[in-house]
C-alpha cells in the first residue's frame, strides 16, 4: 500500500479531532505528529498554507514541509451552498477574529479561510457548529461537500427540489467512519433545475433532474467525472432514480468507489478510472445487484439546458419574491464583505443567501419594490447583478497565495485581468459570455480544460529567455450549457503560452480575432475549435 492507505489503515482520519482538541491547540504547531499533519488533519477541513516568499520556480524543487507555514487553511461545508444570515455573521466574524480576514468563496460552495492557527481550531469548531456548520469531510478521501442547486427550492422552473436529499445524505453519512476512507477523494453535485447548474459531468457521482415519460419527475444518474492532469467526463448509466431512491443509489455508487476504487497508486485512485475500465453498463449492475438489490428504471437523457446556470442577474422566484445573482470576482471574500452583505440582508428583512459553483452569491426573497435599492446596494459592494464582459464568468483557485502545489498567483491576476479587459473591450458586444479561468499548477482546480479559454500556471520563458510565471492556454472547452449541447475540453496548441503580464493583451487579441472572424451563429468554442493554430497564438 502507498502511505496514504497506510495512515489511513491505521488510524481513521475522523479520529484527528480528538488530538486537535486535547494535544495539538494546547502544545502549539510543534506539537503535531507529522502524518496528522499532512494527512487525517485534512479530514476535518486543514491544509498548512503556503509559506510566503516561495516563487513558484520552487514548487516541484521543495519538499512539503518546506513549502508549508505554521498556518491553515480551513475549508467550511455549506452544502448545497446554502446560508442564513446567522450562519453569515458567525463566518465574518470568525474570519475577523482568526483569519486575518479572509474568507474566500470555492467553486464547489465552499468557504475556506486563511490564517488559522491551530491554537484557534477548537473555538471555530465551537462557533460554527452552534449554527449548524461544519468542517467535517471538507477534505480528505472522503465524501467531500455537496454541490447542490443554488435556486433549490425557490426557482419558478425548478423541477424538483433536491435538498431534502442533500440534507438526509449529509445528516446520516458525513463523518460515518464506513466512508471516510475512500481511496481518493469524492465529489458529489445535485440539482433540480434545467439549467443543470451544479457541474455534473466532472463529479465522481451527479444526480440530475429529468422528467420519466412513465414515471415523473426523478433523476438522471451520472458517474465517474473529474479533470485535474487527467480529464475524463462522467457517464450517463441510463438509470431513471426516483426521489425515495436517491439516498440508497448515492450510497450505493459511493460503496461501490469504497471497496472497488484502486488503492495501489495514488494518480489511479479516483472513481473516473474504475468507470474507465467497468463501462457504465457493468457499474450500473454491479449497482443494481450487489448494492440496491432491485433494478433502476431506465430513463431519459436530460434535454440541453436553455436557461445560464450562473444564475446572474433577478429572476422571480416561485412564491412571487426575487432573487438576485451577483458576481463576486474570481471568488474573492473577506469578513468585512460578508458583515456589509449581512447588515444589507438584515436591514431588507431577509434571512437567505446561496453560494453557487461558480463562485457567485444570491440574494434571495427579495421584494419587488425593494428590487432597485438592493440591486444597487450590492452593486456598491463590488457584487454586480449585471451579465458583464468578462467579469460574470471569471474563475480562479486559491494560487500562489495560499497554495503549496501553485506555480503563479490567480486571485488577484484574474481580478486585475478583468478590470483591464473591460477598459480595453468597452467598444464590444460579445454573443455571449466568454468564460476566463485561471488555475495556479496543473491540477484544474478551477475547471481550466472547460472554460472557453482556461489557464494553466506554469512558468514561461520569454523570447529574452528569462523565466516569469505564466500560463499554458486551453481554448474552446465548456460544459453544457444553453451555448453548448454537450461537455468538452478545451483545445491546446502545441507552444501557446501567455506571460502574467501579457495576459490581458493575449486575451483582447483572442477576442477580437473571434468577432471577427466568427459565423453569424458561431460561438467562441466552434470557432477556437475550427480555426488554424496561428489564429490562437
Amino acid at each position: 500500500m502507498n502511505k496514504n492507505e497506510v495512515d489511513k489503515a491505521e488510524d481513521n482520519g475522523l479520529n484527528v479531532r480528538t488530538r486537535i482538541e486535547e494535544v495539538y491547540s494546547k502544545h502549539g504547531f510543534a506539537s503535531i505528529d507529522p502524518d496528522d499533519l499532512h494527512g487525517r488533519f485534512r479530514w476535518w477541513g486543514l491544509y498548512t498554507q503556503r509559506k510566503p516568499g516561495i516563487d513558484g520556480g520552487r514548487t516541484a524543487k521543495l519538499e512539503p514541509h518546506e513549502l508549508e507555514d505554521e498556518y491553515f487553511m480551513m475549508r467550511i461545508r455549506t452544502d448545497g451552498g446554502r446560508l442564513n444570515l446567522e450562519q453569515l455573521r458567525t463566518i465574518a466574524q470568525i474570519a475577523d477574529d482568526f483569519a486575518n480576514g479572509s474568507a474566500d468563496l470555492t467553486d464547489r460552495q465552499n468557504i475556506q479561510l486563511h490564517w488559522v492557527e491551530i491554537e484557534n481550531v477548537p473555538e471555530i469548531w465551537r462557533r460554527l457548529e452552534a449554527v449548524g456548520m461544519q468542517t467535517t469531510e471538507a477534505c480528505g478521501d472522503v465524501p467531500r461537500g455537496f454541490l447542490g442547486s443554488p435556486v433549490a427550492g425557490i426557482a419558478a422552473d425548478e423541477l424538483i427540489d433536491p435538498t431534502p436529499a442533500i440534507e438526509e445524505i449529509t445528516r446520516r453519512y458525513i463523518g460515518d467512519p464506513s466512508l471516510s476512507n475512500l481511496p481518493r477523494k469524492y465529489k458529489t453535485a445535485i440539482t433540480g433545475h434545467p439549467s443543470q447548474d451544479v457541474v455534473h459531468e466532472i463529479n465522481d457521482c451527479s444526480l440530475v433532474a429529468v422528467e420519466h415519460p412513465d414515471h415523473g419527475v426523478g433523476y438522471d444518474l451520472w458517474v465517474g467525472g473529474a479533470l485535474s492532469v487527467v480529464p475524463r467526463f462522467a457517464e450517463r448509466l441510463g438509470a431513471w432514480v426516483a426521489p425515495d431512491q436517491v439516498v440508497d443509489v448515492w450510497l450505493g455508487v459511493t460503496e461501490i468507489f469504497r471497496d472497488y476504487g484502486y488503492r495501489r497508486l495514488r494518480n489511479k485512485a479516483r472513481m473516473k478510472f474504475l468507470l474507465a475500465d467497468w463501462g457504465p453498463e457493468k457499474l450500473r449492475d454491479v449497482l443494481e445487484t450487489e448494492y440496491l438489490g432491485y433494478r433502476l428504471a431506465d430513463g431519459p437523457a436530460p434535454p440541453k439546458p436553455m436557461v445560464a446556470g450562473d444564475h446572474v442577474g433577478v429572476h422571480r422566484q416561485k412564491d412571487g419574491k426575487h432573487f438576485i445573482g451577483t458576481t463576486l470576482v474570481a471568488g474573492r471574500a473577506s469578513g468585512s464583505l460578508f458583515h456589509q452583505i449581512a447588515d444589507l440582508v438584515e436591514e431588507y428583512g431577509l434571512d437567505r443567501i446561496r453560494l453557487t459553483p461558480h463562485q457567485k452569491i444570491l440574494v434571495l426573497d427579495v421584494d419587488e419594490s425593494d428590487l432597485d435599492d438592493v440591486v444597487a446596494r450590492l452593486d456598491g459592494l463590488g457584487l454586480s447583478s449585471r451579465k458583464d464582459l468578462f467579469r460574470r464568468s471569471v474563475m480562479a483557485c486559491t494560487g500562489i497565495e495560499y497554495c503549496k502545489l501553485a506555480i503563479v498567483e490567480t486571485k488577484q491576476t484574474a481580478i486585475d485581468a478583468v478590470n483591464r479587459l473591460e477598459e480595453r473591450l468597452a467598444d464590444i458586444d460579445l454573443p455571449h459570455p466568454i468564460s476566463l479561468h485561471l488555475n495556479g499548477c496543473p491540477n484544474s482546480c478551477a475547471r481550466i480544460q472547460t472554460a472557453d479559454i482556461g489557464l494553466k500556471g506554469q512558468i514561461v520563458t520569454t523570447d529574452d529567455g528569462e523565466q516569469v510565471p505564466g500560463f499554458q492556454v486551453h481554448v474552446g472547452g465548456g460544459l453544457a450549457s444553453k451555448d453548448r449541447d454537450e461537455a468538452g475540453l478545451g483545445r491546446t496548441v502545441r507552444g501557446l503560452k501567455v506571460t502574467v503580464d501579457g495576459l490581458e493583451e493575449y486575451v483582447e487579441k483572442l477576442v477580437r480575432r473571434f468577432l471577427d472572424g466568427r459565423s453569424e451563429t458561431e460561438t467562441f468554442s466552434q470557432w477556437a475549435h475550427r480555426v488554424e493554430d496561428e489564429e490562437l497564438v
